[in-house]
Formats: structure tokens, C-alpha cells, sequence
């Protein structure tokens, strides 16, 4: 059964963003997305325990959605994303998928992680 994780660095402060809203969709096979799970990154960025799902991840095409117009508020900071869709492919069930998410108000960046 697959697993998936995420963390969050604001590279512009060179800090973790904590209380980020992160939620979890799958595609489904007529294109629509359907919420497996939420959560909210802690103080160091990351969402403890990895998401946890009713039923195992299998193979299919997946996205994490990151809100973060609140966090920029929160800061005073002008920004330009208010939010961020990462979307991603499960192909080995086996494997667990760490999305890092880089931010800074004007940019953002992601990887597949270990």
C-alpha cells in the first residue's frame, strides 16, 4: 500500500510553514477529483502522521492541494499563489511518495522526495 507525505519550506524565510490546510485528492476515471483526507502542517512544516486514508492508495493520479493564502496573511506578506495544486502519478502501490513543497511568495518549486 502506498503512503504519502509532504513537508513545506518557505524559502524566503528560510523556515518551515506551519498551520498550511493540505488535502489529499484522487482522479477519478470521468477527470473529477474526489478529498481522500486534510490536514494542516505542523510547526516544522510536515503533516504527522502521513495521510491517513480509509482505504489503500493504488495506482492512479493524485494531488495535493496546499492553501496558502492564509499563511501569507498571517504574515503580512503580499503574495501571489494563493493556493497550489501539485499533481502526481502512484504507479508502483508498493512505493511511499514524499511531495516537498518550496515556497516563497512570488514562486514555488517540488520534487519527488524519499
Amino acid at each position: 500500500m502506498s503512503t504519502i507525505s509532504t513537508h513545506i519550506l518557505d524559502v524566503s524565510r528560510g523556515a518551515p510553514a506551519g498551520g498550511v490546510a493540505v488535502r489529499l485528492e484522487r482522479q477519478n476515471t470521468n477527470e473529477s477529483w474526489s478529498e481522500l483526507s486534510h490536514a494542516w502542517t505542523d510547526d516544522d512544516g510536515r503533516v504527522k502522521p502521513f495521510f491517513l486514508v480509509q482505504e489503500p492508495l493504488l495506482g492512479g493520479t493524485y494531488r495535493l492541494v496546499f492553501d496558502t493564502e492564509p499563511y501569507f496573511t498571517g504574515l503580512n506578506q503580499e503574495y501571489f499563489y494563493p493556493q497550489v495544486t501539485v499533481v502526481f502519478r502512484i504507479d508502483d502501490e508498493a512505493q511511499h511518495y514524499h511531495v516537498p513543497l518550496l515556497i516563497s511568495p512570488y514562486g514555488y518549486s517540488t520534487y519527488r522526495g524519499s
